[in-house]
């Protein structure tokens, strides 16, 4: 993957996807801003499950998804980003992360992405919860808050 490989996490696609939301404006920008500097944005199949969770179990800031609309939104981000592989590679590469990190629960979710961007060579992540990635060294966390 290209050095300026940009990961975008479920939190900002979310942010970005639901005008009502109260960071909507700064994740459009900040992905806006990205891709405007040539970043290859990048997501992951546990991107695009946590994607469609988010948006069809309640609403979001008040705004409720249909499927079609949550289909509909996601398959706008997968056209504009890569879609980065999850093989045996990355889950090693997991389960590494766990064991050394002592990673449990929920956690294991933001694990699993630090794990998908080393495979693929991306050291960038951009997310709205940067302290879920405080303890993975050798990733650059941007955060994109309201």
């Amino acid at each position: 993957m290209a050095v300026d490989a940009v990961f975008l996490d479920t939190s900002v696609l979310v942010a970005a996807s639901v005008a009502v939301h109260p960071g909507h404006v700064n994740a459009r920008e900040g992905i806006r801003a990205l891709a405007a500097a040539g970043a290859a944005l990048c997501i992951s199949p546990q991107v695009c499950r946590e994607f469609l969770v988010v948006l069809t179990r309640q609403p979001v800031s008040g705004r409720a998804f249909s499927v079609e609309e949550a289909l509909a939104a996601l398959d706008e981000w997968r056209q504009g980003c890569s879609l980065l592989a999850e093989d045996e590679d990355t889950v090693a590469e997991c389960l590494r992360l766990a064991r050394k990190h002592r990673v449990q629960g929920k956690q294991i979710h933001d694990c699993n992405v630090v794990a998908v961007m080393r495979a693929h060579g991306v050291s960038r992540l951009v997310t709205r919860n940067p302290g879920d990635f405080s303890r993975y060294p050798g990733i650059t966390v941007d955060a994109i808050r309201p």
